[in-house]
Parts: C-alpha cells; sequence; structure tokens
C-alpha cells in the first residue's frame, strides 16, 4: 500500500511542478497570439485527451516525466495551414525568450510562494553559522572550535546559510582537508585545516563526519515569512549553482545526483516527516527544475533563449537545421545522463 500510495504522491509532486512550469510557457504564448497545436503533460503515449473550445489539444500522457506546449513555428515556419504571423519564430524575440523562459519562471514564483507558506503556518527558520553545539571527540572538538564561534568560510567560500555549507562539506576536498575560517567568541578570527572522521554504515558506504550543529530559531509574522521565503530560495540557487560548478570541477560526481527513482525514494520518506515537509520538497524540486532549464545548453529553455540572443546580436537568424540538431544532440546526452543517474538510483536500492 505505501508504494502505491508514495507513487501517486510522486506524480501528484511532478505534476504540480510540470502543470506550473508548462503553463508559464502556454499563458504567453496565448497572450503574444502564437497559434498552440497541444498543451501536454507527461511523456509518451496519451492516455486522456480534450480538445478544447480554442482548438487546443489538451492531453495527459503516460510517463509522468516531463511536458511540453506545442507551438507553431518553433524554429522555422513549418505548417502552411497556419497564418505567418501566428508562429512564434516570425514574433519579436523579446517576446519569443518570455514565452521560453516563462516557465522558469513560474517555477521560481511556486517555490517562493510554497516557502512563504511554510513560514507563515510553522514559522520562519532564522538559521545562522554560530555553533550550537560540538560533538566530544569529533574532528571540530579535536580542532578546538567551540560552541558560540561562528563559521565565516569554508574553502575559501564565504558561508551564511547551512545549506551552502552542506554542498562544500559534501565536495571533494584537496587530501580531505576543508580549510574554515572561524570568528572565536572573543571577536577574534582563526583558519582551522580540518580533516573529517570518516564512518562506515552497514552496507559498506562512507560518510564525512565533522561534528558540529549550527544555532536555529524561528521566528512568526508575514515580514519574516516574506524575508524567509525569499532568502531561502536564494540559499537553494546558491547550491544549486555549486552543485553544477562542483560536477563540471569534479569536485561532486554524477553518481551524488539522483533521477525519478531516487526522488520516489526521497518522497517516501519526506511522507513520514508531515506535510510541511512535503510541501518544502516541492519548492525545492520545483527551484532545481528551474534552475537546470534555464542552464544555457541545448535542449533546455535556457539553451533556445541562448540562440535567440545571438539570433539578436548577429542580426540574422541561425540556420535552422543547424539550430535543431543541436539541440537533438543535447536531447540525446541529457537522455543518456537520465539513463545513467536511473541505473544508479537502482543499484543503491539493491545494496
Amino acid at each position: 500500500m505505501d508504494i502505491i500510495v508514495n507513487i501517486l504522491l510522486l506524480i501528484l509532486i511532478l505534476g504540480i511542478i510540470i502543470l506550473i512550469h508548462e503553463f508559464g510557457h502556454f499563458i504567453w504564448a496565448k497572450k503574444f497570439g502564437v497559434y498552440i497545436y497541444e498543451f501536454s503533460l507527461g511523456m509518451g503515449p496519451v492516455v486522456y485527451s480534450k480538445k478544447g473550445k480554442d482548438g487546443i489539444d489538451y492531453n495527459i500522457r503516460a510517463l509522468p516525466i516531463g511536458g511540453f506546449v506545442q507551438m507553431a513555428g518553433e524554429v522555422y515556419e513549418d505548417d502552411k495551414k497556419v497564418k505567418k504571423e501566428k508562429f512564434m519564430c516570425n514574433k519579436p524575440w523579446y517576446q519569443r525568450i518570455i514565452i521560453v523562459v516563462a516557465g522558469v519562471v513560474n517555477n521560481f514564483i511556486l517555490a517562493i510562494g510554497l516557502l512563504f507558506i511554510i513560514a507563515l503556518i510553522w514559522g520562519a527558520p532564522k538559521q545562522s553559522m554560530v555553533i550550537s553545539d560540538v560533538v566530544a571527540d569529533s574532528a571540530f572538538s579535536e580542532a578546538g572550535i567551540v560552541a558560540g564561534d561562528r563559521i565565516l568560510e569554508i574553502n575559501n567560500h564565504s558561508v551564511s546559510n547551512f545549506d551552502k555549507a552542506q554542498i562544500l562539506l559534501y565536495m571533494k576536498s584537496k587530501n580531505n582537508n576543508y580549510e574554515f575560517v572561524v570568528e572565536k567568541t572573543n571577536g577574534d578570527k582563526k583558519t582551522y585545516n580540518i580533516t573529517p572522521h570518516i564512518k562506515k554504515d552497514k552496507d559498506g558506504n562512507e560518510t564525512k563526519t565533522f561534528g558540529f550543529q549550527v544555532e536555529s530559531t524561528k521566528e512568526k509574522g508575514i515580514i519574516a515569512s516574506i524575508k524567509f521565503a525569499f532568502k531561502k530560495f536564494w540559499s537553494l540557487i546558491e547550491t544549486m549553482w555549486l552543485t553544477i560548478s562542483g560536477l563540471v570541477t569534479g569536485k561532486l560526481s554524477v553518481k551524488s545526483l539522483s533521477g525519478p527513482v531516487g526522488i520516489y525514494q526521497i518522497v517516501g520518506e519526506t511522507k513520514k516527516s508531515g506535510i510541511e515537509n512535503i510541501i518544502y520538497l516541492i519548492a525545492l524540486l520545483s527551484v532545481n527544475v528551474g534552475f537546470i532549464n534555464i542552464l544555457p545548453f541545448p535542449a533546455f529553455d535556457g539553451g533556445r533563449a541562448l540562440f535567440m540572443l545571438i539570433e539578436k546580436i548577429k542580426g540574422s537568424p541561425i540556420n535552422s537545421k543547424i539550430e535543431n540538431t543541436i539541440h537533438t544532440i543535447g536531447f540525446i546526452l541529457l537522455m543518456i545522463l537520465m539513463i545513467f543517474i536511473t541505473g544508479q538510483d537502482i543499484l543503491r536500492i539493491f545494496k
């Protein structure tokens, strides 16, 4: 029974995020008069279809791993039955960019709204990098760091929240050495070079432990909730950027990423923690989807926007065949990566 509930919850969460994203493309395309063939949630075979009064096919497809808005002339004029002015490729460049990035904007708005709701109902967490507790015989304890000290930097990165600190501590570091700049309780600043302790679980997986906790309190009220929503949103964006840069530099392994199977497991664990954490998970995934989509990589929204900017700068359209080929290659590479990540997720289950 739990498996069915978890699957349905995962489909619901992904459905909300995808719907919000695709609605951004859809509503702005309609506003600017672009001809739309189809609005679909999911990929693969159609399981439900309804023709709207506006002539658009509204579909639900079998695989809840994406969605799309099919518009006329996304790259070039491709339908003789559609008026030229209704092709997306014939719209002003700024309108096309708005249509392309609207999905990302919607994802970010959804995340900020959900974070605000969490803070308003359950209180706005106010987390600092002031250490509240140091575990006895831990790496931090051995280094001489005590409760009340404040962490200012980790490996030359300034830190003001634990989200960013977690990513930096998860990254590989030369000789497994991590440099901390700490403000002591008397106001002095001191640099520590710390090697974390390594612990192994029953499956032989290694975990780095530093042995400290940071202060965390909660504030109430609308103003505190607004501040939390925007600060937390920016914190999540920072951690996403660090994750991408870590993957590029090799400080993070691709094996640390999760696909649909991994997310399913996360959903199962999050469900046990209550509605607050489920809402937070939706916000987190919405930021992830938005951030990944805005990257200037072929097949992503950011990649399509980049081509439009290049077209504007050079003053003439880019060869449509070349653009389509680049986007197709990008899509194939993404599918290969997704298959690899999913395979890793499955292997983790059976370890």
